[in-house]
């Protein structure tokens, strides 16, 4: 389920993992490369700040990191595990706290509050800083529609898939499996995402209200028809049809990433 190492050996692993790693590493550096020349300059300011903290640190470098915590960190990789995703579709997409998102384990609920704790100034900087790599992970999360898909097959990872004669699984697919056969490099791929037009319905974003309404239209991507292939076999067809949403989903997590740290670190600070 990685979208990087556009090479054949990692490949094959791709089309048997099932961890639910939404993007893999390469689309989560994506998002934040799409995300910081639309930063503002305060906003811009504040990121370089946190991430100086970190020698060699870069907005798309820490991308991945929420992802690696389980062998980095344990203890916060399993108190974390439930924020990446939410199980709605059996709901029709219509945002429930207390269904979908029980004791605040969500990634709707998990954006605002980490989104929060980055915010506050008062806070210790290496704990903002840790809220910034959560907030920019977690924005590409809500865009991949297997994460904001159904609970009964985990977002699709235990929907089993024969494509490109391996098996593997639905989520895993929209992970990285329609995205190998492109063979682009980080460069290359963001040069394509960037022709993209951005569709969204966004005036002034702000994550306390909009992280809800992002997850939604990201479930509603995941209950179209056709996403769930009959025959539980897949071809290029199938890639050829739906990696133009999935792409559409990336770009769009870019820039809704730049619009909620223009939010979080852009303003001037309130006066005492």
């Amino acid at each position: 389920m990685k979208i990087a190492a556009l090479i054949p050996a990692a490949l094959a692993l791709s089309l048997v993992t099932t961890d639910a790693h939404a993007w893999g590493a390469q689309g989560h550096r994506l998002v934040a490369r799409i995300a910081e020349p639309e930063l503002n300059p305060r906003a811009k300011a504040e990121v370089d700040r946190l991430l100086a903290l970190e020698p060699g640190a870069a907005l798309d470098s820490i991308a991945p990191w929420a992802d690696q915590l389980r062998a980095q960190d344990p203890d916060l990789g399993r108190r974390s595990a439930g924020w990446h995703y939410i199980n709605m579709a059996e709901g029709g997409c219509t945002y429930d706290p207390a269904q979908h998102c029980r004791n605040g384990n969500c990634v709707v609920q998990a954006l605002k509050d980490q989104g929060a704790l980055l915010a506050n100034p008062q806070l210790p900087d290496a704990q903002r800083l840790q809220a910034l790599k959560f907030v920019v992970h977690l924005v590409g999360d809500i865009h991949q529609p297997l994460h904001a898909g159904y609970g009964h097959d985990r977002g699709g990872n235990t929907y089993q898939l024969q494509y490109g004669g391996r098996g593997t699984n639905l989520h895993s697919v929209w992970d990285s499996g329609m995205f190998y056969t492109q063979q682009r490099d980080d460069a290359q791929f963001l040069a394509h995402l960037l022709t993209l037009p951005v569709v969204t319905d966004d005036s002034r974003p702000n994550l306390q209200r909009s992280a809800a309404p992002w997850a939604e239209q990201t479930c509603r991507i995941a209950i179209r028809k056709g996403l769930y292939p009959s025959g539980h076999k897949i071809d290029e067809d199938y890639a050829d049809t739906w990696r133009p949403v999935a792409e559409a989903q990336v770009r769009l997590a870019g820039e809704r990433l730049a619009a909620v740290l223009n939010e979080l670190l852009g303003q001037p600070a309130a006066q005492p």
